[in-house]
């Protein structure tokens, strides 16, 4: 069987009863060169036990059980199971294990599913949990490397550049945990059911210790929240709304201790400039 085929994948589904679920984001992939890209960018190998996080019917799941130790996928919706134990029934070194990403601690999963191996994240997410799967994935400190095809738009946000439009809050949040690269993109014909949007896969590879350095980390993202919490305004005006205790002069004479102007926009400020500010503005305090 080919699960890229869409001749083969209709009928499978059909076989299983299965119907697509709009509110779980699911689209199954009918090219077989890009789960093959995927897991060849995610660099699993037999060190390497991989979390991959919505499996659909294996497509993915069954590249990277040729090139890894193990792979654990992580499923919600538990429709696909019968369908996985009929795709992965020939690799030993699978598992399908019924879960929600979202409810799940990473570092328990790591500890009792993939270790001893080297724990890696390769996955097709859903689009509607992007955001805050990568975010917990990054926050939970416990992944090699974290490879994933996710809407174009977001991967862009990901690896954007200080004053770009796409630059903003999640893409500091990024580049403070992981370097972060923008890997090829993925038409949307490549799909069963076809999307609305591309799609694009980005590699974020979590730093042993952040490239800036600022004395408080819960201070620095607070910054930035705030930065960008009202993006069209100025960095004094939108901090002043961000830190109510401190005066406009103060926050100011923060920003002018960091050679910024006042007048400046937080799109502007690189992370580096954001972990001084968010020093001078702790000190201002």
């Amino acid at each position: 069987m080919n699960l890229c085929d869409m001749r083969d994948v209709q009928a499978l589904l059909r076989r299983h009863g299965f119907h697509f679920s709009k509110s779980m984001g699911q689209n199954f992939l009918i090219e077989d060169w890009v789960p093959r890209e995927i897991a060849a960018a995610s660099g699993a190998d037999p060190s390497r036990a991989v979390l991959e996080i919505g499996p659909g019917i294996g497509a993915l799941t069954v590249e990277l059980a040729q090139r890894a130790g193990k792979v654990m996928s992580l499923e919600l919706d538990r429709s696909l199971l019968p369908i996985l134990a009929e795709t992965l029934a020939e690799f030993e070194n699978t598992e399908v294990v019924p879960g929600d990403i979202t409810k799940t601690d990473c570092r328990a999963f790591v500890a009792e599913h993939l270790a001893p191996l080297s724990p890696i994240v390769c996955a097709n997410l859903p689009y509607n949990i992007t955001t805050p799967v990568l975010t917990q994935l990054l926050e939970a400190k416990c992944f090699d490397s974290i490879t994933v095809m996710i809407q174009k738009e977001v991967a862009r946000r990901i690896c954007a550049e200080a004053g770009s439009g796409d630059y903003g809050a999640f893409s500091l949040l990024c580049q403070y945990h992981a370097r972060c690269e923008y890997l090829f993109e993925v038409p949307r014909e490549c799909f069963l059911p076809a999307p609305k949007v591309t799609s694009a896969v980005v590699r974020l590879t979590p730093y042993d210790i952040p490239p800036v350095q600022a004395r408080s980390e819960a201070q620095l993202f607070r910054v930035i929240r705030a930065a960008f919490g009202q993006r069209r305004k100025t960095l004094t005006n939108a901090l002043s709304a961000g830190f109510s205790s401190l005066s406009k002069a103060q926050i100011a004479g923060a920003l002018e201790s960091c050679g910024l102007s006042p007048a400046v926009r937080g799109e502007k400020l690189t992370l580096e400039q954001f972990a001084q500010l968010s020093d001078a503005l702790e000190d201002a305090n």
